[in-house]
């Protein structure tokens, strides 16, 4: 059972984006005396160690090890939409102690945190269901209307990847990459796939390349 902690569990959180792991970051900003967020980290190495690196799996498409060798965590924690046996099974392989859920609110998430940090296992979303499907943190398009499952799609659309490529990625069929696709197509106002990397290289939808510290608002 969990019990009270001395102090903050201290976090980092890995992403190819920086919109993306800014708006994790800031879903926390209410919740510094439970959870500090030491570093956010797109694509180089971390330099401070930390209880938990917590991994967002927004269009990641990067190896395994490599995501895991940017942060000096005790713990590796996976942070998805999609919880599928195959994707657990790959990156337990590599050391990812928990899986957790992206609808989870803040104050569930910063809970499941707290319980890993306390060396609890088995520590997934099933304990805590969540109630309704909805978009937190941050994500490129956000402020074009796009939904955080159509920017993912975009996002790996934009990196060159097939239809097939973004379904085994995303854990979803690809009638539901389609659908996403067409969804996001028209509010982005382009009709080709052409068209939507174009837009896509335009609005932010490449991977970021800089590790930053945390927000201001974090410490």
């Amino acid at each position: 059972m969990k019990t009270a902690l001395d102090r903050p569990v201290r976090i980092a959180i890995v992403d190819d984006y920086d919109i993306v792991v800014q708006g994790l970051a800031r879903m926390f900003d209410e919740l510094r005396d439970r959870i500090e967020v030491v570093e956010v980290s797109t694509n180089e190495p971390g330099v401070a160690k930390v209880d938990i690196a917590l991994i967002d799996s927004f269009a990641q498409t990067r190896d395994v090890n490599e995501v895991l060798s940017e942060t000096n965590a005790e713990r590796y924690v996976f942070y998805s939409w999609s919880l599928e046996p195959d994707l657990i099974e790959t990156w337990a392989g590599f050391g990812v102690v928990d899986f957790l859920d992206k609808r989870l609110t803040a104050n569930e998430l910063a809970d499941a945190l707290e319980r890993i940090h306390q060396g609890e296992t088995g520590v997934t979303s099933t304990d805590y269901p969540p109630s309704a499907d909805v978009d937190l943190g941050d994500w490129p398009g956000r402020e074009h209307g796009l939904s955080a499952r159509e920017a993912e799609v975009v996002a790996l659309v934009t990196q060159g990847l097939a239809n097939n490529e973004i379904a085994a990625r995303t854990y979803v069929t690809i009638n539901t990459v389609k659908s996403y696709l067409r969804s996001a197509y028209r509010k982005m106002g382009v009709d080709s796939r052409t068209r939507a990397v174009l837009w896509g290289i335009d609005h932010g939808f490449r991977p970021d390349h800089v590790k930053a510290a945390a927000p201001d608002s974090a410490h």
